[in-house]
Order: structure tokens, then sequence, then C-alpha cells
């Protein structure tokens, strides 16, 4: 199973994700969380967002809010955004 091994949020609703696959990506959550919902409208505070950590391989933010890491993995495998994690360590 995919999770998430190491996560930086980034400016502008983003986050960069390390995965157990050894595959890296910079997330967009900009649309996401312009969404409604009592659990994403805290995430719309960048500083509350930046208070992002993982647990159990999943993104996750103190009010309890998480992103599956396979989701998250799939979306930027489908993309074509995935690269070799050492391929981001200099961003």
């Amino acid at each position: 199973m995919i999770k998430v091994t190491k996560i930086s949020p980034l400016e502008n609703y983003k986050l960069k994700l390390v995965f157990s696959d050894g595959t890296a990506g910079i997330y967009d959550l900009a649309q996401f969380v312009a969404r409604t919902g009592p659990m994403i409208a805290p995430l719309r505070e960048p500083d509350f967002f930046k208070r992002v950590f993982l647990e159990g391989g999943a993104p996750t933010w103190p009010n309890g809010y998480d992103i599956a890491p396979w989701a998250l993995h799939k979306e930027l495998q489908d993309a074509g955004i995935l690269k070799p994690a050492d391929a981001h360590a200099a961003e």
C-alpha cells in the first residue's frame, strides 16, 4: 500500500509529497479547499493548512481531516507529475 513518507506544506495550498515507492510530486489543493464543508473550511486558513502532518502515511490536519495517500499518488501519477524523490530534493 502506498503511503506518504514525507510531507512539506507549500504556499498557495500545495503539498510536496514523498511516497513509499520512492516517487515524489507536488499536489495542488487550491480547488479542493475552495469547496464547502465543516471539515474543509479550516484548511482555507494558511496557518492551519501548514499544520499538516502524517498519520499512518496519510496527510492529516489537527481537525482530523485526512486524505488517502493512494488517491494522491494516483492523481499525480495519472497527471504525469510523479518523479523519483531525489529529483524533487533540490526544489
